[in-house]
């Protein structure tokens, strides 16, 4: 008798299922191990699949199989910035920011080579690819801060945070995963607020959207907590004013 296990491996697929399949084995394993170190071969047996069907849907190889992987997992990133634009701004935030640090922590060493380069198969192609991924959360950012005309220094401040939340995400991993993500969470947050409060000090753009974002937060909120921890700080500092 046919197993029920081996009855769902041996299903026909469609076109678009298959190659679904192969990717996401493909992902499963860049998630694990570099890019460099995984084999057609790694792929077709995670997938359940001979070596010769993975060339039938990918006949580029490995490179075109990690690009597509890479797209793929650039859609998921992108896609962690959605966020209806209604409510806080920082609650906002911290939740685009629990679905892209959730990514990082289930990608783990595929999301170490996607940002870091240096792979064999890293090419101009690729590095397009991730850079998509931060012009889209630029532009998600530069929406919900309600900036249609940002100029130069608002959007510099907003693409320098990202990249700063890409490197936390680096380093979090190279700490064993320390602090724990909400506490990760909530620093980045933090660390926005205070990128977003200096340049409203040099722009009046920024300042614009400081104002509206201030509107819109709860005493209760990360920004009331930020708030209150700098008080004690600011009186200290009196003398500077």
């Amino acid at each position: 008798m046919t197993s029920a296990a081996g009855t769902r491996a041996y299903r026909r697929l469609s076109v678009e299922e298959r190659r679904g399949q192969l990717l996401e084995a493909a992902l499963g394993l860049f998630a694990q191990r570099a890019p460099e170190e995984v084999a057609l071969d790694d792929v077709a047996e995670a997938a359940g699949v001979s070596r010769p069907l993975v060339y039938r849907y990918f006949p580029g190889g490995k490179q075109q199989l990690y690009e597509a992987a890479l797209r793929s997992a650039a859609h998921d990133l992108r896609q962690c910035f959605a966020e209806p634009q209604d409510g806080p701004l920082t609650r906002r935030l911290s939740r685009a920011l629990d679905r892209y640090l959730a990514f990082v922590d289930e990608h783990d060493a595929g999301f170490s080579a996607l940002l870091q380069g240096g792979s064999v198969v890293e090419t101009s192609r690729t590095t397009a690819i991730v850079d998509e991924v931060r012009r889209s959360a630029a532009d998600h950012i530069l929406a919900h801060l309600g900036a249609d005309d940002p100029g130069p220094r608002l959007r510099m401040t907003v693409r320098m945070w990202i990249t700063a939340v890409e490197a936390a995400s680096l380093i979090w991993l190279d700490e064993e995963k320390q602090p724990p993500l909400d506490e990760l969470r909530d620093g980045l947050v933090e660390q926005f607020v205070m990128a977003l409060a200096a340049t409203a000090t040099r722009d009046e753009r920024a300042a614009e959207v400081v104002r509206y974002a201030l509107s819109l937060e709860t005493p209760d909120g990360p920004l009331g907590a930020l708030l209150r921890g700098l008080l004690p700080l600011a009186g200290d500092a009196a003398h500077l004013l």
